[in-house]
Order: C-alpha cells, then sequence, then structure tokens
C-alpha cells in the first residue's frame, strides 16, 4: 500500500510539473503571438498613415482590418496571456464583462471586415458599373455595417459572463448559461454568425470573381489586336490574389477553433476540451491576428 501511494503521488507530481511546464510554453507563444500581431499591425498602419494621400480603396479595407485584429491583440490574446501566468482572471467584474465582449467584436469585425473587402473586390469585378457609380458610399457603408454589426452581435457577452467565485476567495471570469442547451445555442449562434455564414459568402464571392476574370482574360485573348480590347488589370489581379491568401489564413486559422467549440458543446463527452490538443488549436487562431498585416505587405 505504501508503495502504491509514492507511484500515486510521484504521478501526480509529475502531472503538476507537465501542466505547469505546458503552461509556461503556452504562455510564451501567445506573448510572442501578441507582439507580432502588435507590431506587424502597427507598422502597416503607419505604412499606410504615410501613403495617406494616394491610397486605394482596398487599403481603407485593410486600415480597418488592422484595427479589428489589433483589438484581437489586445483584447482576447493579451487576457489569455494574463491568464496562462495567473490562472485568473484578475479584475473587477464590468472588466470582466468589458474584456469578454471586446474578444468577440474583434472576432467578429475581423471576419466582417475580410467579407465587405470581398464584397467590394466582387463588384469592383463582376460589377465595374456599378462599383464605379457607388463606389465611395458602398464602401463606407460596407465598413460601418462591419463595425455596428459586431458591436451589436457581441452584446450578449455583457450578460453571459460575470466574475464568479469559483473557490474560497478565488474569483474567475466565467459564463453562465441555462442548461443543457444554453452553451450550444451561444457556440451554435457564434459559429454561424462569425465562422459559418461569411465562409458561405467569401466561397461565393472568390468563385464569382475567379470565373469573372477567366472570361475576361478569354475575350481579351480572343480579340487581342482590336484597340477597345478590355481586360482584367494587373493591380486588380493582384488585390483578389491578396484578398483570396486573406480568406485562406483566416479559414485555416479559425476553423479547427471552431469546430473544436462545437464538437465540445455537443459532444463534451469526447471533446478535446482540455489539454495539449486544444491549447494548440486556441493558439493557431490567435496567430491569424499577426499573419494579416505580412500578407497586405507582401502584396502591397
Amino acid at each position: 500500500m505504501d508503495s502504491s501511494s509514492n507511484i500515486s503521488e510521484m504521478a501526480l507530481d509529475m502531472d503538476g510539473e507537465v501542466y505547469e511546464h505546458f503552461a509556461l510554453i503556452r504562455a510564451g507563444i501567445l506573448g510572442l503571438v501578441f507582439v507580432l500581431a502588435t507590431a506587424g499591425n502597427l507598422f502597416f498602419l503607419g505604412t499606410l498613415w504615410k501613403k495617406r494621400k494616394r491610397n486605394s480603396r482596398t487599403q481603407l479595407f485593410l486600415l480597418h482590418l488592422c484595427l479589428a485584429d489589433l483589438v484581437v491583440a489586445f483584447f482576447q490574446v493579451l487576457p489569455q496571456f494574463s491568464i496562462e501566468i495567473t490562472h485568473r482572471f484578475r479584475g473587477t467584474d464590468f472588466l470582466c464583462r468589458l474584456v469578454k465582449y471586446l474578444q468577440v467584436v474583434g472576432m467578429f469585425a475581423s471576419a466582417y471586415m475580410i467579407v465587405a473587402m470581398t464584397l467590394d473586390r466582387y463588384h469592383a469585378v463582376c460589377k465595374p458599373m456599378v462599383s464605379f457609380l457607388n463606389g465611395s458610399f458602398r464602401r463606407y457603408l460596407s465598413i460601418g455595417a462591419a463595425w455596428l454589426l459586431s458591436l451589436a452581435f457581441s452584446a450578449p457577452q455583457f450578460f453571459i459572463f460575470s466574475l464568479q467565485e469559483v473557490g474560497e476567495n478565488q474569483y474567475d471570469c466565467w459564463a453562465t448559461f441555462i442548461e443543457p442547451w444554453g452553451s450550444r445555442v451561444y457556440i451554435s449562434w457564434i459559429t454561424l454568425s462569425v465562422f459559418a455564414i461569411p465562409a458561405v459568402i467569401l466561397l461565393y464571392c472568390q468563385i464569382r470573381i475567379c470565373t469573372t476574370i477567366y472570361f475576361n482574360m478569354k475575350r481579351k485573348a480572343l480579340q487581342a489586336g482590336r484597340a477597345d480590347t478590355k481586360g482584367v488589370s494587373n493591380a486588380m489581379l493582384k488585390t483578389v490574389k491578396m484578398t483570396f491568401v486573406i480568406i485562406m489564413a483566416y479559414t485555416v486559422c479559425w476553423s479547427p477553433f471552431f469546430v473544436a467549440q462545437l464538437w465540445s458543446a455537443w459532444s463534451p463527452s469526447s471533446a478535446p476540451s482540455q489539454g495539449p490538443v486544444f491549447a494548440i488549436i486556441m493558439l493557431l487562431a490567435s496567430l491569424n491576428s499577426c499573419t494579416n498585416p505580412w500578407i497586405y505587405i507582401y502584396y502591397s
């Protein structure tokens, strides 16, 4: 009995050491992601400011996408970095609700700004006359709508999360749901509104853009030599490529996160809700905020 007890205690100590070691690794990676995301987005914002007199319509969307990524960096990555170090949320009840609200605002704004930018490219390529006549108004309307929808759709966070006592004199920022269906409805709603519906819109727009470019280039090849030949400019092709890469980066980074969230909500017994797998998925989602500015810089 004594030897088995000693073995159990040793196993528990080893598990604790492994957990602490892994927590430090997660904290280090989150800190690096925060630095890269902040530096990259601020650098690109500075570049846009220097070129503000000759900014293109796409750069206006990129500016707001940078702002959305900074919201993700400061209110999603940074608080998670802090929690990995302290193991608890340190702050008031209002701060808890505000941070959780802004975390989702960043997710919504990043997704909806990509949708707004893709819709602008769709109109520029597929409906050039409409885009030319209503360009500025449509541009500012779509950017304003992206921010307003993000702020409005994130409002439930204020009521779902609160500072709760989780132990003797220990408090944490936790969500409260109506069981057993509350968490499922919430996670399904977030997945649909932040990821699934935008993904369908993006897919449709990209297919239409690619087919339009293909037929325009084919027509241009057939009409080679005519003075009135119209095709797709190199600048527009470059912008479309950049938009496509941004969409792919968003999909690759966030799709595992939303799949894991849905899995944990609808089948918690078999889902990787805790442990290294879920931690890696969370870190992958955070990477999106620091990949976008380097994509912009590469294509600029």
